[in-house]
């Protein structure tokens, strides 16, 4: 017998055909894959994005999800400009193009105020502290309230509509405020005004305007004060028409008679206190 070939035909036509099958399947693999990977992340389908700018969330979530995309909040801010709760900007933008199930970010305008914390802004110029108010977004009165003090024009308070604000209070964006600057003791003289008849808190009020301020104050009747009982003032010392610098002081004599407070009492004059 003689000796048989390594590879016969039989055999060469076997491997042959097992490498044109693996060559087939391994084609028909890779087609499939790549079909299923252009089904799976959508490859050449996009949509056109929505402006949702403007929207609440309720209503920009179903306008997106209809166009096959995701509303994703990344961030919020605060505009007294535009409602609040609204989106204010969006990526991708509006009109641009993005895939079946892509993600847009947006940030929202916050649903209630900004909130800051009130610097401490005592002894400082008033000037200085009217400018860091503003900056922080507070909104403040051009009048101010005068008090005495040792030193002229220097932040004493800062009040609103519910009373003095102390430093680290929260106080929301927006807040008109006022600030109470010391006058202290001026070079200029002004004259007393008449306060008789009127009420502490009215007489204060008036000699304030005149860069006064109120000292010694005396009550006929120290408890009537506590009873509720309204108190006029009947003497002041010096009396209306005098001189005085600016800062300087008006002692104040009260009843709770009105006839004695607009008969102006017995004795108004300087002595009346000694």
């Amino acid at each position: 017998m003689g000796k048989r070939a390594v590879f016969d035909k039989s055999d060469v036509k076997f491997l042959g055909w097992n490498v044109f099958l693996a060559i087939l399947i391994g084609g028909l693999l890779l087609v499939g894959l790549i079909v299923w990977l252009r089904q799976y992340t959508q490859h050449g389908i996009e949509v056109e994005v929505e402006d949702v700018r403007g929207m609440v969330l309720a209503e920009a979530e179903p306008v997106l999800e209809a166009e096959g995309l995701r509303l994703i909040v990344v961030d919020s801010t605060y505009s007294d400009k535009v409602p609040f709760g609204t989106i204010v900007e969006q990526d991708p933008k509006a009109g641009s193009h993005a895939k079946n199930g892509r993600a847009v970010y947006v940030t929202i305008n916050a649903t209630t105020k900004r909130r800051i914390t009130m610097p401490d802004l005592q002894d400082i110029s008033y000037r200085q502290a009217e400018t860091t108010l503003r900056g922080l977004g507070l909104r403040v009165d051009t009048v101010y309230e005068y008090r005495p003090s040792t030193y002229r024009d220097l932040v004493l308070d800062v009040l609103s509509d519910t009373g003095s604000i102390h430093p680290g209070d929260k106080v929301t964006v927006g807040t008109r405020v006022r600030l109470v600057v010391g006058f202290g003791r001026g070079t200029e003289q002004v004259t007393v005004p008449n306060v008789i008849g009127l009420t502490l808190k009215n007489a204060r009020k008036l000699l304030l305007n005149r860069r006064l301020t109120v000292g010694a104050v005396h009550y006929d009747d120290p408890d009537a004060e506590a009873e509720g009982i309204t108190q006029y003032v009947y003497s002041q010392t010096p009396a209306a028409g005098r001189r005085l610098l600016e800062g300087e002081t008006v002692m104040l004599q009260l009843s709770g008679d009105p006839d004695k407070a607009m008969s102006g009492g017995s004795d108004n004059n300087d002595d009346s206190w000694f």
